[in-house]
């Protein structure tokens, strides 16, 4: 899709408007933007609470060292941990391209990232647009939110019941991309048959 650069807020004419915008930081959009760390948090602090309550200080922290091992060494954990590590940073990248670009409202709110899913090729986001926001900004966008993210692209679809709502695909691998590239030998097989006439 072409980028629509009517859409670009760098064409923007109300360039005084960047000098008077205040972001809004509430304590409840810093616990919505930070709840995944803090329910991360608060249930590792109850649990190492409620373990040392059952056993002694040195068993908790043999058990702490076995439970972090085994999940970092088994695979399925680990990859699990990586990903949702992923859509963590991504949700953070998104607000703050959103802030950079100055895809927000005027009176400074921010898009809302409700809800963000680890997917086969990267990260799958669902956010809410304020007012003054819509779908056509973030396609405006889609180089700036893939350089922040670390992707190799965004992919921005509206919703087909609620202009509202917007998707938004980063694309951060290629699952079909080869692994492992296996070097062909004809080459070496022709230039010995060109060769051997003239020998």
């Amino acid at each position: 899709m072409p980028r629509n650069s009517a859409r670009n807020h760098r064409n923007n004419p109300y360039a005084i408007d960047r000098v008077m915008i205040t972001v809004h930081h509430s304590t409840a959009g810093a616990i919505w933007r930070f709840r995944t760390e803090a329910l991360t948090l608060t249930a590792a602090s109850v649990s190492v609470w409620q373990l040392l309550l059952a056993v002694t200080l040195m068993w908790a922290v043999l058990i702490v060292a076995v439970v972090a091992v085994a999940a970092t060494v088994m695979p399925w954990t680990r990859r699990l941990i990586v990903r949702r590590v992923w859509c963590i940073h991504s949700r953070h990248r998104i607000q703050r391209v959103c802030y950079e670009t100055r895809m927000h409202t005027r009176s400074g709110r921010l898009p809302l990232v409700l809800r963000i899913s680890p997917t086969e090729v990267g990260e799958r986001a669902l956010i809410w647009c304020r007012a003054g926001i819509c779908a056509e900004d973030f396609e405006a966008h889609t180089g700036e939110i893939a350089s922040a993210c670390y992707a190799r692209q965004a992919r921005v679809e509206r919703s087909k019941r609620w202009a509202q709502l917007v998707t938004l695909d980063i694309v951060g691998r290629d699952t079909l991309a080869a692994h492992h590239v296996i070097s062909s030998g004809l080459h070496l097989g022709r230039t010995t048959e060109r060769q051997s006439p003239a020998a």
